[in-house]
């Protein structure tokens, strides 16, 4: 682990710890998971994040996509930004937040770093996965890198979008990753979709922190 991948190895770190002391943590993923992708996940709770940090290789950097004009104005949010949660500032402007967002995530995915979006653009309420926006399939075939599919399951239960905690089991379930080209934005949902239902991953790459 190189000195630039530190922040994303101690984050790594303190996110399995929290949720292992949340309810517990189980991740499903294959024995291998690309550097320079772009991660897709379903979106339900600001306890997504969290498991992401603390289920995806720290070797790949992740990064999340968020707006710059929110996460950075306050002192406070601009601390958790660059110190807890990896924070990717998109800075929206006049051309439209697709071109804000190859700005931003560009460099990023050349480096071999993970650049996560939730393509619902806003969080669920009642546990379905909403329909996904092009701009991850998008970004991924621009900048020539795959698309990884990731389904969370478990943290709305834990920090509902009301703001009440309640510790609780989570799970990712991360997939393989897929040509941009090959597939739509439908089809991409269809796999998060599979992904949460099917639980039938080879348990040899399975681990699991207990609460």
């Amino acid at each position: 682990m190189t000195a630039n991948g530190l922040p994303s190895l101690l984050r790594h770190w303190l996110w399995r710890i929290v949720c292992a002391a949340s309810g517990g943590l189980i991740v499903d993923r294959p024995s291998q998971t690309p550097g320079g992708c772009v991660v897709v996940a379903n979106h339900s709770s600001h306890a997504d994040t969290a498991v992401l940090l603390a289920a995806l290789p720290p070797a790949s950097r992740p990064v999340f996509g968020a707006a710059a004009d929110y996460w950075f104005d306050v002192r406070v949010r601009r601390f958790i930004a660059t110190s807890v949660a990896g924070i990717l500032p998109i800075r929206r402007n006049g051309n439209g937040n697709y071109a804000a967002l190859l700005a931003a995530a560009r460099p990023a995915l050349q480096a071999g770093r993970s650049v996560v979006i939730y393509p619902e653009g806003t969080r669920s309420t009642d546990g379905r996965i909403g329909e996904f926006r092009s701009g991850a399939l998008r970004l991924a075939r621009d900048c020539g890198v795959p698309i990884l599919p990731v389904a969370i399951s478990g943290t709305a239960a834990v920090l509902p979008k009301d703001g009440r905690y309640s510790p609780g089991p989570m799970r990712v379930h991360i997939g393989a990753p897929l040509d941009p080209h090959a597939i739509s934005a439908p089809q991409l949902r269809a796999h998060v979709l599979a992904l949460r239902d099917d639980l039938g991953i080879d348990p040899a790459h399975r681990y699991a922190l207990a609460s």
